[in-house]
């Protein structure tokens, strides 16, 4: 029972009491107290006020007699006397030789008491009754219907979302309003026996706009668009999921041409062949085994068009994939760098941008973020703004939102003299071996300020361009500067602490990965030792190859500890040549907190300089 039907179920229980409570006042004050009114006499009272020339008047009906006494007499004064009526042969000539006026009526509706008492207090349960089996009917319906698809139809015009709205993916626009030209003018390609795609899958990873694709082309599309989730198709019920694919694609032939959209398809169409072996699911594997006909099956699906989007395309079924079915894949990747100056042009236009707020040089500075991280940049960015009662979102602001987004929130927090001192070296040995290697990123900013993330400081580093490849020499250069905080706190206090976990968490990651997926090992050679499936979308790590010697795996080890020791060994070598450098950053740090990259320039030098006078000096002649 969902919260809809326990609200509607109180609130019918609610109305009950209400009802009841109604009927008992009703019984016990108004109608109760009017019956009393018509005080009961005995019958012999009534014959001796009538002899005694007391009564003024009497009422005769079928089963009682209602008289009133004179007004002098005591309890005259407008009170009704009620007497039961007995066999009295006589009554009507004792009430002739008494002289008093009476009357008789026709007998009263029976029904009238039992209306005014009991049915028009029971009106409301009735009414509750009522509403109560209509509703039950209503729920009676809702389990026939559960085979229902719940597939919801979207007008284009309603989503208010075009290609216009989509920044950074026009490769994948472009194969889109392919798609939309098959349906609204299908002569145009048929003339040339060209066939329309029966299904198309948007793969990438989280946050790329694949579902923000789905929605421009049902706001470009003048055909009929369904959106689905997949695990709407899922439900306890056996044979319900199958159900519900047969009856989307009815809905879907009765409106062809038309699009159908499935979100999040890897909670359908996982591979049967993984699910077999973690145990069966007949349920999942029905309703996959549906949609699969439904695709491409006997009947020709003519005008239906199978969007899907998902960013674990490694766990879908093959027979998903294949030709007839999925016939394309639009690969949805992270935004290039003109791709996120659109994506931030589209998010800023209804953000009000100071002079200085510079969204190239943002562009810039996010290579590696999704749709939704520049989305949420610009949004962090306004709300600090408001917070510092800006008139206009500043760059400094937008800054602040990167930060905060990578780094985490600022925690003020007091640290010990000789904690803050161990952190300022730490960061100012990062922010060195990171400006005096050519090929690293550029340092943006370091900071000694706590995070809510758990990191007691932090050097921002930010490229310049967007990076497709790494070199040997490149990721070597990356190690060092991870190990750069290590060596420094090992040069000036000759010891370690745990603020390195981290660093050495990445690094012995990125130099296992050189190892045993990029063959930079000279002893293993250009063979990938780790699992074939590599790296998935979410970022997840495979471990070595199960059929791996021990002696192969124990080779493993030995190199990615190679690989680490001469990068720390680099780091400390460039550190001991500029000591200097590095006690002028710490101190800095340690009065300010903060370090922009313009400053480390300005303190350590240009890197060509330092270069050549580290060249040795020509032999004496």
């Amino acid at each position: 029972m969902d919260k809809r039907q326990k609200k509607q179920m109180q609130f019918s229980v609610i109305y009950l009491l209400i009802a009841l409570i109604m009927a008992w006042v009703f019984q016990s004050l108004i109608y109760r107290p009017m019956v009393i009114r018509w005080s009961e006499v005995p019958y012999s009272e009534f014959l001796a006020k009538l002899e005694a020339g007391e009564v003024a008047e009497v009422q005769v009906t079928q089963d009682r007699l209602l008289y009133e006494l004179l007004p002098e007499m005591e309890g005259g004064q407008g009170r009704v006397y009620n007497v039961v009526r007995v066999d009295d042969p006589d009554l009507i000539e004792r009430l002739v030789d008494a002289g008093v006026s009476f009357s008789g009526e026709a007998p009263p509706n029976a029904l009238f008491p039992l209306l005014l008492g009991w049915v028009i207090p029971l009106l409301p349960l009735a009414l509750i009754g009522y509403i109560g089996l209509r509703r039950m009917g209503q729920a009676g319906a809702g389990v026939m219907s559960i085979s229902k698809s719940r597939a919801k139809e979207i007008e284009g015009e309603r989503t208010g979302i075009g290609f216009r709205d989509v920044g950074g993916a026009d490769e994948a626009s472009v194969e889109l309003k392919e798609i939309i030209d098959f349906l609204t003018d299908p002569e145009r390609f048929t003339r040339l026996g060209a066939k329309l795609p029966k299904g198309v899958l948007l793969v990438g990873p989280p946050g790329t706009g694949k579902t923000l694709l789905a929605k421009a082309t049902a706001g470009e599309a003048n055909v009929p668009f369904f959106s689905i989730s997949g695990s709407d198709f899922v439900e306890m019920f056996v044979g319900v999921g199958a159900a519900r694919v047969r009856d989307l694609f009815e809905q879907a032939k009765a409106k062809a041409p038309c699009i159908v959209f499935i979100d999040e398809i890897d909670a359908l169409g996982q591979s049967r062949a993984t699910a077999g072996s973690l145990g069966s699911n007949d349920e999942r594997e029905q309703t996959l085994n549906q949609l699969l006909s439904e695709m491409d099956g006997f009947a020709p699906n003519i005008g239906v068009v199978i969007m899907a989007a998902t960013n674990r395309p490694e766990i879908l079924d093959k027979a998903l994939l294949r030709a007839g079915r999925f016939d394309r894949q639009i690969q949805v990747g992270l935004p290039t760098e003109q791709g996120r100056r659109q994506i931030l042009a589209i998010h800023a236009q209804k953000v009000k941008l100071a002079p200085d707020a510079d969204l190239n040089r943002i562009a810039r500075m996010t290579a590696g973020f999704s749709g939704a991280d520049l989305a949420n940049i610009v949004n962090e960015a306004a709300l600090l703004a408001v917070r510092h009662d800006h008139d206009s979102v500043t760059m400094m602001d937008f800054d602040l939102a990167i930060e905060r987004i990578v780094a985490g929130l600022q925690r003020r927090m007091r640290l010990k003299p000789e904690v803050k001192r161990r952190v300022a070296y730490h960061e100012a040995g990062h922010a060195l071996v990171a400006y005096l290697q050519p090929d690293t990123d550029p340092v943006h900013k370091v900071s000694i300020v706590p995070t809510a993330k758990g990191a007691l400081g932090y050097t921002l580093q930010m490229p310049d361009e967007d990076t497709y490849l790494l070199s040997k020499q490149e990721l070597e250069e990356h190690l060092a500067v991870m190990l750069g905080g290590r060596g420094a706190e090992l040069l000036v206090f000759n010891d370690t602490s745990t603020g390195a976990s981290n660093d050495l968490e990445r690094a012995s990651d990125m130099a296992r990965r050189m190892v045993t997926e990029f063959g930079m090992s000279e002893v293993l050679g250009p063979v990938r030792y780790a699992n074939p499936a590599g790296t998935g979308y979410l970022g997840q790590m495979n471990g070595l190859r199960q059929d791996l010697s021990p002696d192969t795996a124990r080779l493993v080890d030995q190199e990615t500890r190679k690989v680490l020791d001469a990068a720390q060994d680099q780091a400390l070598a460039l550190l001991e040549s500029r000591i200097d450098g590095l006690h002028k950053l710490a101190e800095i740090l340690l009065e300010h907190e903060v370090i922009s990259g313009d400053e480390i320039a300005r303190v350590i030098g240009p890197v060509e300089a330092l270069v050549e006078s580290e060249e040795p000096a020509p032999a004496p002649a």
